[in-house]
């Protein structure tokens, strides 16, 4: 049963076997690491609206409860 309006992962789950990856050596990496040049309150705020345009398209109401009373639920792997 969906939590909150949102499918679980596991009914998420789809093929990614063919997606295009690339590999990239450390010496060639992208600078787009902010953590030198910004404090994570600033990070926070640069993904918070982007946290919250997410769920909104989920069409599921934003969570009004305290993060510590979360509910989570537990998926077990499954034996092959």
């Amino acid at each position: 049963m969906p939590y909150l309006g949102i499918p679980h992962t596991v009914d998420l789950m789809i093929d990614r076997s063919d997606w295009p990856v690339s590999r990239t050596p450390l010496s060639r990496r992208n600078d787009d690491d902010l953590s030198g040049s910004t404090t994570a309150a600033e990070r926070l705020a640069m993904m918070w609206p982007l946290a919250l345009e997410a769920w909104l398209l989920t069409g599921a109401p934003l969570p009004s409860y305290e993060r510590a009373e979360a509910e989570v639920r537990v998926i077990e792997a499954q034996s092959s």
